[in-house]
């Protein structure tokens, strides 16, 4: 990598920090270009080096999220005994929102979470393939568990990628209705521990051999 490549990538980063914290502030409203070069101090050309638009930072917000949490998640759940102990784990982990080493579901997570969902289901139809991109980590890893639960004859036996898909989306869309639901409260860690352990069972009940 260049001088001039490592200086755009360490920007890059910067801006993606900078739009995390302006979410979990003010929530999409406050996510604006201005308000991250004033969060930043960077130039407005040095956003342009780094993204074509806002649409593009988003993305990368899901892509820096996704790629923590799958890391997380594949740490986490490296002991665990099993295939679907692992999948369990990383279902619910989802569910409850503990995607970050030091996250607690909070007044703060819940409004990045609602604009995040909000832009998920709209770049969902505008920008369909660059989405598919960003949540990448986190398919993959559901997918690897679901490859092992082949092996060990636990699942049912399908094209792995697509059952992983199918769960993510599964899961990822109800959590996006919670939090949408949620918005400017705090979340009902009863409730949501309840939701994931009914999502785990529908889950595991279409996928199990």
């Amino acid at each position: 990598m260049s001088e001039v490549e490592g200086d755009v990538c360490d920007r890059a980063t910067q801006i993606v920090a900078a739009a995390y914290d302006l979410l979990d502030e003010a929530g999409l409203e406050g996510l604006t270009i201005r308000a991250v070069l004033l969060r930043t101090g960077l130039a407005r050309r040095a956003f342009y080096d780094c993204f074509a638009g806002k649409d593009d930072l988003v993305l990368a917000v899901f892509a820096h999220t996704l790629r923590l949490a799958a890391t997380l998640f594949a740490e986490q759940v490296d002991a665990l005994p099993d295939p679907m102990a692992r999948l369990r784990h990383i279902v619910t982990a989802i569910v409850l929102g503990r995607g970050m080493a030091d996250q607690a579901p909070s007044e703060q997570g819940q409004r990045r979470g609602a604009a995040l969902s909000r832009e998920h289901l709209r770049l969902a139809e505008a920008r369909p393939a660059a989405l598919q991109k960003a949540v990448s980590p986190l398919i993959d890893l559901i997918a690897r568990q679901m490859s092992d639960g082949m092996a060990a004859g636990q699942v049912r036996a399908a094209a792995a990628p697509w059952m992983a898909m199918l769960v993510y989306n599964l899961v990822s869309t109800t959590v996006h209705t919670e939090l949408l639901a949620e918005e400017g409260a705090r979340p009902d860690l009863q409730r949501r521990t309840v939701l994931a352990g009914d999502i785990w069972e529908f889950c595991w009940r279409a996928i199990k051999a």
